[in-house]
């Protein structure tokens, strides 16, 4: 919970703890548990539940069976085609475009990478305290909450899943931690030694061969084991856990032997002499394929413990019986790092960090009381919705002005009452989804829109709109996305790019801006605002900054100050590494446009000034030291 809200949330939960038990008396009503089984590039092609024209490759038998309890969404989207913001917009319910968080590695000064002219956009590194998570708004309402696993949305004290509502949490990479010497990835299994940190289990599991017809073992996963240990140590209460797995993140590798020479022997390969990377195109890399059924055996795990332990709350059935499960990803699959191939989204075009089909959509399952069972849906829902649905489906109460704010609808009247389409709070049937990533060079630097059977695209480098027509008439017709239509259905086109531009203005989204250095000979250069005073008063802590006249206009402006961390000492007197980031600081504008204020808070050690003029320059102040 948020330090400034501890009076109100405390009041506010003892008001809904009254209300829930008089809630339980009268309708006999129980809350359910929660468990978000979030994977890691994790791409739409690779389980076993959309399998178009080739069968995916990897094993997942506890993906699939758990699909025979669920509704599998298959046209269930992430917020983002890269990791942070897809999981702060989960968290926060929040649009990518809305808390500014639109890709990782955030909270720096922004810059133009090597061989681009245009400058990404500021963004943070992760949440902040003013944003309100899904953990906080159930821990207000009697859960107990976990988080295991990848967290990525904030590195500051501040940012921790601890600071933002999490009672527990547990964040190493597990089974997951890379070989750290070269060629290790042919050599570092797990072994059945007392001592070895990821020591292979007594128990056996699949795959059975015909050389371990019994099953085979798996190294110990801290993430996993603690995610048990959570559920069997909250049981007694109502709990939320979020499984954020480190799976199946590059680097790509396993310390499962057995299980790479299974993927060995299935996909006709030979492991090489020497550790390279793998460069075979398609679903052929051995060393993901036994990372993407290790996250299926973590998941295997989890139900298997929630379908043999009694429900303490609810007599008589079993926690499996008791808890929704949410299981989907971060974005869609990454198919290659370098040279190495890891996996193939096909027929979806391109993969993570792309807008395409193959970098947002994601396999996605939802189970639990009341849903029915083995259903397929191809409505359209979108990560964002997992917050309003939560809500509605453990009976939860928040504030009102977190509530409205939240951009994610309420799908539960398509899980429990078999509706055809996610209605919002007015009862108007969803029409779209949409996407926004102005990053990287012409093939990534997007804006997409889902509207029914069409996709549109606005390329932020060019300019231009794409269209492209996935389904027709209920059916596939152009997923590849490989046919634009833009010209051949210009009303189309049309009514998408307003509805687009519409989302782009009404959420303040950050576009990619012109680097003056890379555009030495265009217009409007020469006229690029000039900063000529920059002060800095020590008493007020607050800068004033004048430029020259006679330049550009200017259109939006905004300071960027950095945070860090206090340095801690452990226990041999090093000190640890300080961590840092840059939050943006509000700016005053003088009347007439070329006087700028604002100031530096206490903790702030440096400070820096960003502006845009109204030829999409970026000037950048110089960023000093706060003495």
């Amino acid at each position: 919970m948020k330090t400034n809200n501890t009076f109100i949330i405390l009041v506010l939960l003892a008001f809904f703890s009254s209300n829930y038990v008089t809630s339980q008396e009268k309708d006999n009503f129980i809350k359910p548990n929660v468990i978000i089984f979030y994977a890691d590039d994790l791409g739409w092609q690779d389980v076993q539940l959309n399998d178009l024209d080739e069968p995916c490759a990897w094993d997942t038998p506890n993906i699939t069976a758990l699909a025979k309890d669920a509704i599998n969404f298959t046209n269930g989207y992430s917020p983002a085609p890269t990791c942070a913001p897809s999981r702060s917009a989960l968290l926060s319910g929040l649009h990518p475009a809305k808390t500014g968080i639109t890709n990782v590695s955030g909270g720096g000064i922004p810059k133009a990478q090597r061989n681009e002219k245009y400058m990404s956009p500021y963004f943070p590194e992760g949440l902040m305290p003013e944003n309100f998570t899904i953990a906080e708004a159930l821990k207000m309402n009697g859960y107990k909450t976990g988080h295991v696993g990848k967290w990525h949305a904030g590195s500051l004290q501040i940012q921790k899943s601890t600071n933002q509502g999490f009672d527990f949490a547990h964040e190493s990479r597990g089974a997951h931690q890379g070989p750290k010497k070269p060629n290790t990835r042919l050599t570092a299994f797990a072994t059945h030694d007392a001592n070895d940190a990821y020591r292979l289990s007594e128990e056996k599991y699949f795959p059975f061969t015909k050389a371990s017809p019994k099953g085979i073992s798996y190294p110990t996963d801290p993430v996993t084991e603690n995610a048990l240990e959570f559920i069997q140590n909250n049981k007694e209460e109502p709990f939320f856990l979020y499984l954020a797995h480190w799976m199946v993140h590059y680097p790509i590798h396993t310390k499962n032997r057995e299980l790479l020479d299974y993927y060995v022997d299935k996909l006709g390969v030979e492991l090489p002499e020497v550790d390279t990377e793998w460069t075979k195109e398609g679903q052929n890399n051995p060393y993901f394929g036994a990372m993407v059924t290790t996250l299926d055996w973590s998941l295997g795990r989890v139900i298997d413990l929630l379908k043999k332990t009694d429900d303490p709350r609810n007599p008589g059935k079993k926690l499996y019986e008791t808890t929704y499960i949410i299981f989907s990803s971060d974005n869609g699959g990454a198919e290659t790092r370098k040279a190495e191939v890891m996996s193939d989204n096909a027929p979806l075009d391109k993969g993570k960090k792309y807008s395409e089909e193959g970098g947002i959509r994601v396999p996605m399952l939802i189970s639990g009381p009341n849903i029915p069972k083995g259903k397929t849906h191809n409505v359209l829902i979108n990560q964002l919705d997992y917050f309003p649905t939560i809500l509605n489906l453990t009976n939860s109460k928040i504030p009102a002005d977190y509530r409205s704010n939240l951009d994610g609808l309420d799908v539960s009247g398509v899980l429990l009452n078999n509706e055809s389409e996610v209605k919002d709070n007015n009862g108007k049937a969803r029409e779209d989804l949409w996407w926004h990533y102005p990053y990287g060079d012409e093939t990534k630097n997007q804006s997409a829109i889902r509207s029914g059977d069409y996709k549109l695209y606005k390329n932020f480098i060019t300019g231009n709109y794409v269209l492209h027509r996935l389904y027709k008439d209920g059916k596939r017709y152009d997923l590849e996305e490989q046919n634009d239509i833009a010209k051949e259905e210009p009303e189309i086109t049309k009514a998408l790019a307003s509805k687009l531009e519409n989302y782009l203005k009404d959420y303040d989204a950050k576009l990619p801006y012109k680097d003056p250095s890379k555009f030495k000979t265009e217009d409007g250069v020469s006229a690029i605002p000039v900063i000529v005073n920059d002060v800095f008063d020590a008493k007020s802590r607050q800068v004033a900054i004048q430029l020259e006249k006679g330049k550009s206009n200017v259109i939006e402006s905004y300071a960027l100050v950095k945070i860090s961390d206090k340095a801690k000492a452990n226990k041999k007197g090093k000190k640890s590494k300080v961590k840092s980031t840059y939050i943006k600081v509000p700016v005053a504008v003088g009347s007439n446009n070329l006087e700028y204020t604002f100031t530096v808070p206490k903790e702030a050690k440096e400070y820096g000034i960003i502006l845009i003029d109204e030829n999409r320059f970026m000037v950048k102040g110089e960023f000093l030291k706060v003495k």
